[in-house]
């Protein structure tokens, strides 16, 4: 027998309420909803389930009778506060794998088939908010950020566009990126969670699969419209999540220096007639955890010589087995939901996440460090073990922060 044969014991869905999924279809009525409800399970054309990550409490509220398993939201006023109109990269197969762009739209795109009684729920929402950070108020102060009153307010905070996005996998498109065997994907999926979900594997009907892993969020300062047009000066953080830096202020490294100097700099973007963008993947420790990643800090500095930038990235993969796991070819995805076509602003060191968009088709122009006096001490290993393993840096940008507060934007 071909050991590559996908032993299944379900044909193709025969259920008249099933509805297809024609992933990359330019209309949503071609497209069709993703259903991963299962209030219904004739109707789920999704394995997993929505929240997936939230999936394990759902559970257990409702086995403690708390929650009621036949529920369905009341979608009453939660429509989107900006709307991301559609793209022409939402219809180029193969642009977007791993969300779903009229996942935001609901009521807009799928009326009839809530009319109907599918339970089809948001997988993405958009709601308006003000950034408060001791950062922001530290860069009012020292004159590099005004208050206007429009995008930076008198209390150091800053408006903003959140836009939560919950993870979609389309598994045949998915395959095709990382040139893999649909096949393949789906058992080492199965097998690696444990046989979690069974359907990866026996029902190839199911082209889409809501893994159970983080959300991600985008802030957009200024505009959402602006996105999509190029001629509009766009500045870009792409940051993935370091809970202890990003929230608890932890010096070993430069991830919060390097989120608050990006939202700085892109409410600055914003003020002068720009757009700012700051999109947050939960991808603790290079989405290795964060259990992973305090043991890499244990074993970095109890070795002989303490540590150092020569061993910064070889005590992660001892530890790991890898030393990233972030799978950057996936972060653009939520660039194209925007329909962002070029960056005029790039604030990041790695060239993974450079080539992931660049390949991807959007253009990129500056790319800019993070500044030197906003280093923190004990993060000056991190920035030399960068540094040696090819990370980006502009020394110019790097020694002289008001070059970039002060740079002019040439269109």
């Amino acid at each position: 027998m071909d050991p590559h044969v996908v032993l299944t014991s379900h044909t193709a869905h025969q259920s008249g309420r099933f509805i297809q999924i024609n992933w990359g279809a330019s209309d949503p009525v071609e497209r069709g909803p993703v259903v991963g409800t299962i209030s219904d399970k004739a109707d789920r054309n999704a394995i997993g389930s929505h929240g997936g990550s939230y999936s394990i409490y759902r559970a257990l509220s409702i086995a403690q009778g708390t929650f009621p398993q036949d529920h369905r939201p009341d979608l009453t006023d939660t429509e989107p506060t900006t709307l991301i109109e559609p793209q022409p990269s939402w219809g180029d197969p193969g642009k977007i794998v791993s969300l779903d762009p009229w996942g935001a739209g609901i009521k807009r795109w799928f009326g009839p088939q809530l009319d109907r009684g599918y339970n089809v729920q948001p997988t993405i929402a958009v709601t308006q908010a003000h950034l408060q950070l001791p950062e922001i108020a530290d860069a009012i102060r020292q004159g590099r950020l005004e208050v206007d009153d429009e995008f930076v307010g008198g209390n150091a905070d800053v408006s903003v566009t959140k836009v939560a996005i919950d993870p979609v996998w389309h598994l045949p498109s998915m395959a095709a990126r990382f040139g893999i065997e649909e096949h393949d994907l789906r058992r080492v999926l199965y097998m690696e969670t444990g046989g979690m979900y069974p359907e990866l594997v026996t029902r190839p009907d199911l082209e889409v699969l809501l893994p159970p892993i983080g959300s991600t969020t985008a802030y957009v300062f200024g505009n959402v419209a602006d996105l999509s047009n190029p001629e509009v000066e766009l500045t870009l953080r792409v940051h993935d999540e370091c809970n202890g830096s990003d929230v608890f202020g932890s010096d070993i490294c430069t991830c919060r220096p390097y989120l608050t100097w990006a939202i700085e700099d892109a409410a600055r973007t914003a003020q002068r007639g720009g757009v700012g963008l700051v999109v947050y993947y939960r991808k603790e420790g290079r989405a290795l955890g964060e259990v992973t990643k305090f043991m890499v800090y244990n074993a970095r500095k109890r070795q002989d010589g303490g540590d150092s930038a020569a061993t910064y990235f070889e005590r992660t993969e001892c530890v790991a087995g890898v030393q990233d796991a972030r799978f950057q070819e996936l972060m653009p995805d939520v660039l194209h939901l925007f329909g962002i076509q070029n960056i005029h602003n790039l604030h990041s060191m790695s060239n993974m996440k450079y080539d992931a968009i660049v390949g991807s088709g959007i253009e990129v122009g500056n790319r800019l460090s993070l500044p030197a006096e906003l280093i923190p001490a004990d993060a000056q290993v991190e920035i030399e073990a960068k540094k040696a393993a090819g990370y980006f840096t502009d020394e110019e940008v790097v020694d002289d922060l008001d070059s970039v507060v002060g740079r002019e934007f040439d269109s």
